[in-house]
């Protein structure tokens, strides 16, 4: 077992956030990240799979909206087509009004209580509830040249971000920006009037990849542990650097690890991208393997300064969660705290696979303040949380022994 210092943590941490543009899914400081966390596993002696897949990386410009008298303020949408349309304006504020609208050629105004959640990328298998679905398709049957959505604050769902992009989707190509609700209402206040908008956006071809190290391949069972790499915005400690630091602490810890489980450590890319592209791309070259796994763990929102990190189960028999609650124990740090869903575990927990997720304590807060904003900075991660949590699973990983038949 290497020794952890609060110094490497440290680095780990900061280049994580430091790479430029971002982390986004596709983009060159997501491959730097990427890479320096490969080449560091690597060193542990790690077998590395850096499979590329394809995905799409976005390069927004200007945009402006506005009257012949007037300038509205609104922002473009994540990997949104680009457009420059003179139009009459159309408003809708539910669904029935947009099923019943003309709209064709036209810019769109989307406000009120069609806009109080985000819209799931049309073709996100995960989560796709069906109002989203019936949204998507009425907007593609009316075929508007344009759409402004006035989304409102949300916190629950959406955090601290606001306004926020009710249209966050690659596979979508009408033209869309969002507003506050506010400006929203000014501009449904010039219904009548010519708009013209114009937005400079880019699609890119990209390609991305999960970092996925592996130890003890061919032991007949594995544990999996998991944080996502990407960020959704810069710097993104929290969300989630602070995950990824924990896997490669724990990768250190385990580099001489003689036990008779299989090691799997992944650094998935895509869990703040429209289509998960990474958690896709590992199902599609791993799902097979899944009936090996006895447990699988997945890190997000870790080390914030407030709070102690919080560990939670899913679907887990008896002898997992009294297993991993003896592991944990020890640490003061730690506490047993509610389920959430909105992690790469779900990944292993639809396909059957026993889960252990970790998070702060505060995540609410967390979500509700920093999560997506550029305010989630390094300083808002304790490195001593970061070390503790991964000194817990290298407890727990490193006395398991497989239940699997045969083993």
């Amino acid at each position: 077992m290497n020794g952890v210092t609060l110094a490497q943590c440290k680095y780990y941490l900061e280049t994580l956030c430091d790479v430029q543009p971002s982390r986004r899914t596709g983009s060159a400081g997501n491959r730097e990240a990427t890479a320096f966390f490969a080449r560091t596993l690597e060193e542990f002696g790690y077998d590395i799979d850096v499979t590329p897949f394809p995905c799409l990386d976005y390069l927004a410009g200007a945009v402006s909206l506005g009257t012949d008298d007037r300038l509205f303020e609104v922002f473009i949408s994540p990997y949104s087509l680009g457009c420059d349309i003179t139009a009459e304006l159309v408003p809708v504020s539910n669904v029935d009004e947009l099923e019943n609208c003309h709209c064709l050629e036209k810019i769109l105004l989307m406000k009120g209580d069609i806009c109080t959640e985000p819209l799931m990328p049309k073709n996100f298998v995960f989560y796709n509830p069906d109002h989203h679905k019936r949204i998507y398709a009425s907007l593609e049957k009316k075929q508007p040249a344009a759409i402004i959505a006035a989304t409102t604050r949300n916190p629950a769902v959406t955090g601290a971000l606001y306004p926020y992009p009710l249209i966050e989707d690659g596979d979508f190509d009408i033209p869309s920006v969002y507003c506050t609700g506010q400006v929203g209402e000014e501009i449904a206040a010039c219904t009548g009037q010519d708009f013209r908008l114009r937005v400079d956006a880019w699609r890119i071809p990209s390609a991305a990849s999960n970092v996925i190290a592996l130890k003890n391949v061919s032991a007949k069972s594995k544990i999996s542990v998991s944080a996502h790499i990407d960020a959704y915005a810069m710097p993104g400690a929290l969300d989630d650097a602070g995950g990824t630091v924990v896997l490669m602490l724990l990768a250190g810890m385990l580099d001489r690890y003689e036990g008779d489980m299989g090691i799997e450590i992944i650094a998935f890319n895509g869990e703040d991208y429209y289509s998960a592209a990474g958690q896709m791309d590992y199902l599609k070259r791993y799902r097979a393997d899944m009936p090996r796994n006895e447990v699988a763990i997945n890190i997000d929102g870790v080390g914030f300064t407030n709070g102690r990190s919080a560990y939670s189960f899913y679907e887990c028999p008896t002898r997992i969660q009294e297993r991993a609650a003896t592991a944990f124990a020890s640490y003061d740090g730690l506490m047993q705290g509610d389920a959430w869903y909105q992690g790469d575990h779900m990944v292993f927990l639809q396909n059957g696979v026993p889960a252990i997720a970790f998070t702060s304590e505060r995540i609410a807060e967390v979500t509700a303040n920093i999560t997506h904003t550029p305010n989630d900075t390094p300083d808002l991660v304790d490195c001593a949380k970061l070390v503790e949590i991964a000194k817990a699973l290298y407890g727990l990983i490193a006395e398991w022994r497989s239940t699997k038949q045969g083993t």
